[in-house]
């Protein structure tokens, strides 16, 4: 698990040593995704809550895999021209990160006739199905939605490692 603050010193290093001084860091409130080039602001962010919770080789790769793009461009997406620079800098995941999200914080709950569950941030706007039970869109297998609070204290335990 990784202090916040020891993140945002090697972010900072990562942008001092690769990009130019228009560039910065942040910390962001995603719950899905680990982190964000915004080529528009040239601001390279990570999500403070899943941050907290992956140790520091993960989040060390999250900076890597966002200064490849910051210096591809945001035309390069994931292509070639990323991938080579994102191996230079030392980068060895892939496009997208597969660990955990902050599920906890999700205010959409559905839960399919079997009992699975699936997480939503926002509210769902079309039937979706389970895709444990099944491969394709099966109406038998129908998440029913119900919306939970999430309390202040349930997002400030969020970004306390577990």
């Amino acid at each position: 698990m990784s202090d916040l603050q020891r993140v945002r010193v090697w972010a900072e290093a990562l942008i001092a040593l690769h990009l130019d001084e228009t560039w910065s860091f942040a910390f962001d409130n995603a719950k899905r995704r680990a982190g964000l080039c915004d080529y528009t602001r040239h601001r390279i962010s990570v999500s403070r809550y899943l941050t907290a919770r992956y140790d520091d080789e993960t989040n060390h790769q999250t900076l890597l895999h966002e200064v490849a793009h910051a210096l591809a461009g945001p035309a390069a997406g994931h292509g070639r021209t990323w991938k080579r620079i994102a191996r230079e800098l030392g980068y060895t995941g892939g496009t997208t990160h597969h660990g955990e999200t902050a599920t906890e914080l999700a205010p959409w709950v559905g839960t399919c006739p079997a009992g699975h569950l699936a997480y939503r941030h926002r509210r769902p706007t079309r039937p979706a199905s389970c895709a444990q039970c099944a491969r394709r869109f099966d109406e038998r297998h129908l998440f029913v939605w119900q919306r939970r609070e999430i309390t202040p204290a349930e997002r400030l335990a969020a970004l306390t490692p577990r």
